[in-house]
């Protein structure tokens, strides 16, 4: 790493700090030998499977996301947190088969907590995701087009294929196994209604715009500035529910907010089907760490809690099952 952020960004690392922060990535602080502080991404190309099925599917739409951030900055959003280019131009590099390399500028500020935005913090998100939206035409012939596939839906079959069958990855894969089982004719249904939903949005949404993808409370950092938004490999051409479905309910004037600010009246149904699929990727992705390989660590703890809290959702989507 160090030698690649030298020879790449001209950035002679002084001191290196693991900044335990985010998931699916690996975090650096770094200070080079004159002082300026930087914030190092590594990632890793099998844990992103929102972007592709391999590995260069994986870089390449990564590459993408980056490059769509660092063009967004150009035209003026300040709050794009975008990567800084190598001396060749490059927003992300290639080490290894399996990872990638990017380097950003330190943010000096607070990042939110997943879930819980306040109203101030909420309107200036809704606000920035407006402007986000209607800067579209900058980017549309750099930024990856959504699809509608469930990221890590091959696995999540497979494992419900399985559910009868003992899985032996480690301490956490019986119990994982022994929760989705009590509940796979559920999940099954939840498979099937999003399916309807996609069908239903695909062919009824024309309003493509740039979304950010995760525009969460933990993606928002107040800095003395302003709010800014982090994380944009997410970052994918789609309808624009995929950005508001977290900031709009019955109680929250978000929606009224992003209608004055862009013409656009928020769509149920493209709304539960962001919120639907957040839940059934989330399991996905928890039942392929619980199925492989693993030690009882925070992270699988974590997974292991969120695979059980997935599992149990079918009575929030009860009026639309039928």
């Amino acid at each position: 790493m160090i030698a690649s952020l030298a020879d790449a960004w001209a950035f002679a690392v002084e001191t290196a700090d693991f900044a335990a922060v985010g998931g699916g990535s690996y975090h650096w602080l770094v200070t080079d030998v004159e002082g300026m502080r930087g914030f190092v991404t590594v990632d890793d190309l099998d844990r992103k499977p929102w972007l592709g099925n391999t590995r260069e599917s994986v870089f390449d739409g990564l590459r993408r996301a980056f490059d769509t951030a660092l063009a967004l900055r150009g035209v003026g959003l300040d709050f794009v947190v975008a990567p800084i280019p190598t001396s060749r131009g490059e927003t992300v590099r290639r080490i290894g088969s399996r990872h990638t390399l990017a380097l950003f500028t330190f943010v000096q500020g607070q990042a939110g907590r997943f879930g819980d935005y306040d109203t101030a913090e909420r309107a200036a998100v809704v606000t920035m995701l407006g402007e986000l939206h209607r800067a579209t035409p900058a980017v549309a012939s750099i930024a990856r087009r959504f699809d509608f596939d469930l990221p890590g839906r091959r696995g999540l079959e497979s494992a419900l294929r399985d559910v009868n069958q003992t899985w032996s990855g480690g301490p956490f894969s019986e119990p994982a196994r022994e929760a989705l089982g009590h509940h796979a004719s559920d999940v099954a249904e939840l498979l099937a209604l999003a399916d309807r939903l996609a069908a239903d949005v695909a062919n009824c949404s024309t309003d493509w715009v740039v979304t950010h993808g995760e525009p969460h409370a933990a993606n928002v950092m107040r800095t003395d500035e302003g709010y800014v938004l982090v994380d944009w490999d997410t970052v994918a051409l789609a309808p624009p529910e995929r950005d508001l479905w977290m900031l709009v309910d019955d109680t929250a004037d978000g929606a009224s907010i992003y209608a004055a600010a862009t013409g656009h009246e928020v769509d149920q149904v493209a709304v539960d089907l962001f919120r639907l699929t957040w839940d059934l990727a989330d399991l996905a992705a928890f039942t392929n760490v619980l199925r492989a390989p693993h030690r009882e660590t925070a992270d699988t703890v974590k997974a292991y809690d969120g695979l059980t809290y997935c599992v149990t959702v079918r009575d929030r989507w009860a009026a639309l099952l039928g």
